[in-house]
């Protein structure tokens, strides 16, 4: 099999139906499945004329434009293997991730940060000419082998090099009814940029599996115009980071009326902002959870939506157990180690150079996610933090979701954190943080009312931002460590 090609199927049947259409408030750019599949065929032409062969690695380096997923595409259909990073990196960190890496070629955007590597650049000027070159064929081999490789978020130490396998692009198909109810009639809407991992997966390649719409807002839209474009251009289905409809709810707007339901992954998405999406829309809010190794695997869905301050429940194929520390899995109500079964379609090859490392996130035939969580009789999963994130107050083993979701109930407590920071030798308290204006002494009346002693936090930081990874998920080892008062 080949990754590419099964994406690129559904619409190879329909080569007159609109693919993509990057839309803005003066115009809209629009791309047939014909054009598409043209412009990704040509471009593995092109790359390999440049001289890559396939098992080479291609460093991208790219901003939110179209050239995005054509270039990652093209160079799976011809067997190279992409390396997609955010732009946001800075010259050090992609200097760091191109000397782990060693890619044969770098593809480099205007005004995007580029790695000092010998690798030669590629630009986008000549990356976009190779659309128009003849199609090549598309490389089949073993769906085991190596298609892609990217980087986690870095939320529990340093980004690592994931390496993923053509076959994973069959596990995504458990997302469609396990999380999107999509269909090849939906206008899919992702709010975010083209370079971003999650837009590849949920906004793009998703959709086109099926032959469906995808529908990106044009680089430079506000947030506060999704709306009203989203309404124009008949999207079926909103998606976004929990953030997204956050703002969102801040704005002035118009019902959607051909809008089903959003979806929201990336970060923990809080009981009141779903309460909140739901009475503003009348259309619900399903989360997902997923990791760099699998994407996602735990969502609720429009046939079975999450119960309430519950991630949702395993996605059909999936197996997914609660395991005690001695690797057997938990009855309900019991918390533990979330983990998925080996055999998962989904789960990457291991991590680039790591094989120790690649080999401590298994026991026996457990994939161990790094996250705690505790099912209940029906099945549903609730989150209780990474395992590096679990705090400990006064003995007492508490999550952060368990503090924040609290907290996020303030009207103006805007984004909320907590964390265990050093006070001391041997001693630590929970710290919260938070963005809004509301007042420390409000959050802390709030805490009082709603937990239990020991889980209140003993310290309020008001931040101008939360620091984030470069996936945007909330950085909590970096709050830990900015704000101890021991030295390091």
């Amino acid at each position: 099999m080949n990754l590419a090609e099964h994406v690129l199927r559904a619409g190879a049947a329909t080569p007159d139906k609109l693919a993509l259409s990057v839309i803005g408030p003066a115009r809209a750019e629009r791309w047939s499945y014909a054009r598409l599949i043209a412009a990704v065929r040509g471009t593995a032409t092109g790359l390999l004329r440049a001289g890559l062969e396939p098992g080479d690695r291609l460093l991208m380096r790219l901003g939110n434009t179209p050239g995005f997923p054509v270039a990652y595409l093209g160079a799976i259909a011809a067997g190279i293997v992409p390396v997609p990073t955010s732009a946001m990196l800075t010259a050090r960190e992609v200097t760091k991730i191109a000397a782990e890496i060693g890619p044969a070629m770098v593809v480099g955007g205007a005004g995007v940060a580029l790695p000092d590597h010998p690798a030669p650049l590629l630009t986008e000027a000549t990356l976009s000419a190779f659309a128009d070159l003849p199609p090549a064929g598309f490389a089949t081999g073993d769906p085991d082998r190596l298609a892609y490789i990217i980087y986690t978020s870095g939320s529990s130490g340093q980004p690592r090099a994931v390496m993923h396998a053509h076959r994973a692009i069959l596990a995504r198909r458990m997302m469609f009814a396990g999380w999107y109810s999509l269909s090849d009639d939906d206008r899919m809407m992702h709010a975010g940029a083209f370079n971003w991992t999650f837009t590849l997966g949920t906004g793009l390649m998703d959709p086109w599996t099926l032959g469906a719409t995808a529908l990106i807002p044009a680089e430079g839209t506000a947030i506060e115009q999704l709306p009203l474009l989203a309404g124009r251009h008949g999207a079926t289905i909103l998606a976004g980071a929990p953030g997204i409809f956050r703002r969102l709810l801040r704005a002035d707007w118009r019902p959607i009326a051909s809008l089903r339901h959003g979806l929201a992954a990336g970060e923990r998405l809080d009981p009141a902002l779903r309460d909140a999406w739901q009475s503003r829309t009348g259309t619900d809010l399903h989360e997902a959870m997923g990791a760099s190794e699998l994407s996602t695997f735990i969502s609720g869905s429009p046939s079975r939506p999450a119960p309430a301050g519950t991630a949702g429940f395993p996605q059909p194929g999936r197996h997914v157990a609660i395991l005690a520390p001695d690797g057997q899995p938990l009855p309900p109500g019991q918390p533990g180690a979330l983990a998925v079964r080996r055999d998962d379609p989904g789960l990457f090859l291991g991590y680039l150079g790591q094989p120790e490392d690649t080999a401590a996130r298994f026991h026996d035939d457990w994939f161990l996610t790094g996250d705690q969580a505790q099912a209940d009789e029906a099945g549903a999963i609730t989150l209780l933090g990474r395992a590096d994130d679990i705090m400990n107050a006064g003995g007492f083993r508490v999550a952060p979701p368990e503090i924040e979701e609290v907290l996020a109930a303030h009207p103006q407590a805007g984004e909320v954190a907590v964390a265990e920071i050093e006070v001391g030798p041997g001693s630590s308290i929970i710290a919260a943080f938070w963005t809004g204006p509301a007042e420390a002494e409000a959050l802390r009346t709030l805490a009082e009312s709603g937990l239990a002693r020991y889980k209140q936090p003993r310290d309020y930081i008001r931040l101008d931002a939360l620091p984030r990874t470069p996936t945007g998920k909330i950085n909590r080892r970096a709050l830990r460590e900015t704000h101890r008062r021991t030295p390091a």
